[in-house]
C-alpha cells in the first residue's frame, strides 16, 4: 500500500531587502500605496543603480560580534533572513528542536577584497610583464581567511553556529538556478517523508563594485535611467541588483500539526527546467512548465521574477497573459531588483504572505501591470534566470497565520 504524499506548507518567513525587514514590513510597503515605490541608491555606482539594504542591526539575529566579524554581507544577510524564518515559525531555539531542522540553501561565492584588487590594477598598470607582481602582491596581501570565505557552504555553517540548525545541510550554487533547486529539493523531502521541516533560501548582497563589474562586462546591467522590469526596451534595458536574504521554513502538515504550529500556504509544487535561450525555446519551455501548474486563470496572484533583460521579460510576460489575461500579473523585481540565489525565495515569501493575510498586491507598474478587484486564492511565481534555468512555484490559501501578517 503506497502511503499518502504529505502536504508541504510555509510556517516560516524570514524576508530582508531595500524596503524593509521581515515580512510584515513588506507586505505593509507593497500594500500602503496604490503604486508601491522602491529604494534606489543612484549615485554611489553611477550611472548604474542598486536597491540598497537598509540599516540592520545584526545583533537583533546574531548576538556575538565575533561571529560577525567573520562573516562577509551575504553571510550574515542569510544569517539574519534564517534567524528571522525560524522566530517566525515558532521553532524552539534549544538544540535538541534544531537538530531535528534540515536545511537547504542556495548560495554564490564569497566576497572579493576590493582594497587588493585597487592595490593590483594601480601597481600593474604600466608593467610590460605584470605577472610577477601581481603575483607577489597576492600572497602578500591577501588574508589567508579569505580563501575559506569564499566557500558557498560557508552561509550553512554559520547558519548552523549561530542558530543551532544541524540536521542534514545542502548547498546549492548556480545562481536563480540554485534558487530553484533548493525549494524544489526541499519540497520534494518534505513530500516523500525524508524531511519533517526545512529551512531553506538564499541571500544576495548587491552593494558590491567587483559584482557590478562582471555584470556589465556582460552587458546585463541597466544604467543611466531607471525604469520598472517590464518596461525596459530592447537598447535601454538590463537588470538592477537588489540585496535581499530570503529564508522560507517548510514543514510537513502532519509536523506541523504536532508542534501546533499555523501555516502562511500550502507549497502545491515546484517545477523547473533550463536549455537553449533563443525566445523560440525559451517559449515552448516555458509554457510547458505553465503547462504542468495546471492552475485555472481565475483569483489568481502571479508575482514575476523577471530580471528586466528585454527579451526574456517579454517572452515571459507574453507566455503568462496567454494562459492568464485576467490574473493579477506583478513584477516584484521592479521592487526588489534581481537577487539571483535569493530571487525565487523572496517571490514565495511574497506570495504566501499576500495569501495569508487574505490581500492582493496593487500594480508596480500601473502601464503594463493591471489592476484587479478579487482576493488571490492561488498565487504563480516565476523566476527566468539572466542566463539560464526557468522556474515555477504554485502555492494555494490555507485558513491564515496565527501571528496576522
Amino acid at each position: 500500500m503506497t502511503e499518502r504524499a504529505e502536504d508541504v506548507l510555509i510556517t516560516g518567513i524570514g524576508l530582508v531587502s531595500s524596503l524593509g525587514e521581515g515580512i510584515e514590513a513588506h507586505l505593509d510597503r507593497l500594500t500602503g500605496s496604490a503604486v508601491p515605490q522602491p529604494e534606489i541608491e543612484a549615485d554611489r555606482f553611477a550611472p548604474y543603480f542598486v536597491h540598497p539594504l537598509p540599516p540592520i542591526d545584526w545583533s537583533q539575529q546574531i548576538p556575538k560580534k565575533g561571529d560577525q566579524r567573520q562573516m562577509e554581507t551575504w553571510q550574515k544577510l542569510g544569517t539574519y533572513a534564517a534567524g528571522l524564518a525560524l522566530a517566525d515559525a515558532g521553532v524552539a531555539p534549544d538544540e535538541e528542536t534544531r537538530a531535528g531542522v534540515d536545511m537547504i540553501v542556495a548560495a554564490g561565492g564569497g566576497e572579493r577584497d576590493q582594497t587588493v584588487d585597487a592595490l593590483v590594477m594601480s601597481r600593474a598598470r604600466g608593467q610590460d610583464a605584470p605577472q610577477a607582481l601581481v603575483n607577489e602582491l597576492l600572497s602578500t596581501e591577501l588574508r589567508p581567511t579569505l580563501f575559506l570565505a569564499q566557500l558557498s557552504n560557508l552561509l550553512a555553517g554559520n547558519i548552523s553556529i549561530v542558530h543551532k540548525v544541524t540536521g542534514s545541510s545542502r548547498t546549492f550554487m548556480g545562481e536563480e538556478g540554485a534558487g530553484i533547486s533548493a525549494i524544489a529539493t526541499a519540497a520534494a523531502r518534505i513530500r516523500s517523508g525524508q524531511s519533517g521541516i526545512c529551512l531553506v533560501g538564499g541571500a544576495f548582497s548587491a552593494e558590491r563594485k567587483d559584482l557590478l563589474t562582471n555584470y556589465e562586462m556582460g552587458g546585463f546591467l541597466l544604467k543611466d535611467t531607471w525604469s520598472p522590469v517590464f518596461g525596459r526596451a530592447p537598447g535601454a534595458d538590463g537588470f538592477t541588483v537588489g540585496s535581499v536574504g530570503a529564508f522560507l521554513v517548510l514543514e510537513s502538515a502532519s509536523h506541523a500539526s504536532a508542534r501546533g504550529s499555523a501555516a502562511y500556504a500550502r507549497l502545491d509544487g515546484v517545477f523547473g527546467d533550463r536549455g537553449k535561450r533563443d525566445k523560440a525555446s525559451l517559449d515552448q519551455r516555458f509554457d510547458a512548465l505553465i503547462e504542468k501548474a495546471h492552475l485555472r486563470d481565475c483569483d489568481l496572484l502571479i508575482l514575476s521574477g523577471a530580471t528586466g533583460l528585454a527579451d526574456l521579460s517579454e517572452v515571459e510576460r507574453s507566455v503568462l497573459r496567454r494562459h492568464f489575461p485576467e490574473a493579477a500579473l506583478r513584477s516584484y523585481g521592479t521592487l526588489l531588483g534581481q537577487s539571483f540565489e535569493a530571487q525565487f525565495s523572496a517571490g514565495i515569501a511574497l506570495a504566501a504572505a499576500a495569501l495569508a493575510r487574505r490581500q492582493g498586491l496593487p500594480p508596480f507598474d500601473g502601464r503594463v501591470e493591471n489592476q484587479v478587484r478579487f482576493t488571490p486564492s492561488t498565487a504563480l511565481v516565476t523566476t527566468v534566470g539572466h542566463v539560464q534555468a526557468e522556474g515555477i512555484c504554485i502555492l494555494s490559501a490555507l485558513g491564515g497565520h496565527a501571528s496576522e501578517v
